[in-house]
C-alpha cells in the first residue's frame, strides 16, 4: 500500500485547461478577499432594497445603505482586477463596512458588515507569492574562503 497522493488528471480537455488557467490567475491576486468583500457589499446593498415608496419613506438612510453596498462591490472588483491597489481598497472596504452599521440596517444585520471587514482586512494583508528560488545558484552553507587571513 502506498501513501503517495493520487496523480492529478492530465486532461487535455478545454474544461481542464480552463480550470488550470483560472487557478493560476486566482493565485496571483487576493481572490478570497475580493469574494468576501463583494459578498458583504451584496448583502448590504440588497437588504434595504424595497419598493420605491418604502425607500422614500426611509429617506437618506436607505440610499446611504445602498451606496455603501455599491462602494464595497466596487472595492471588491478593484482588489480583484488591480491587486497593486489592495491596500487602499482594503482600508476603504473596512471603513465602508463599519460605516454600514449605522447607515444600513445594522450593517446588513451584522452579516454584511462582518464579511466586508473580513474581506477588507484580508485584502490589506495579502502578499503576492514570491517566485521559487532556483537551486544550484548560491548555497547558504557555502564553505568559507580559505586563506582569508583571519584566525
Amino acid at each position: 500500500m502506498t501513501t503517495d497522493p493520487p496523480p492529478e488528471p492530465t486532461e487535455g480537455t478545454a474544461r481542464g485547461r480552463a480550470r488550470r488557467a483560472f487557478r493560476r490567475w486566482r493565485r496571483t491576486r487576493p481572490f478570497w478577499a475580493a469574494l468576501w468583500t463583494g459578498l458583504g457589499g451584496f448583502v448590504i446593498f440588497f437588504l434595504p432594497m424595497a419598493p420605491l415608496g418604502k425607500i422614500l419613506q426611509v429617506g437618506v438612510g436607505g440610499i446611504a445603505g445602498m451606496a455603501g453596498g455599491v462602494v464595497l462591490m466596487a472595492m471588491a472588483l478593484l482588489v480583484l482586477l488591480l491587486p497593486g491597489q489592495r491596500h487602499t481598497a482594503g482600508v476603504i472596504a473596512v471603513i465602508a463596512g463599519v460605516a454600514s452599521f449605522p447607515l444600513s440596517n445594522l450593517g446588513g444585520l451584522f452579516i454584511g458588515m462582518l464579511l466586508s471587514v473580513l474581506g477588507g482586512s484580508m485584502a490589506f494583508a495579502w502578499l503576492p507569492e514570491k517566485p521559487a528560488r532556483r537551486r544550484g545558484r548560491l548555497s547558504r552553507t557555502a564553505p568559507a574562503a580559505e586563506g582569508s587571513g583571519t584566525a
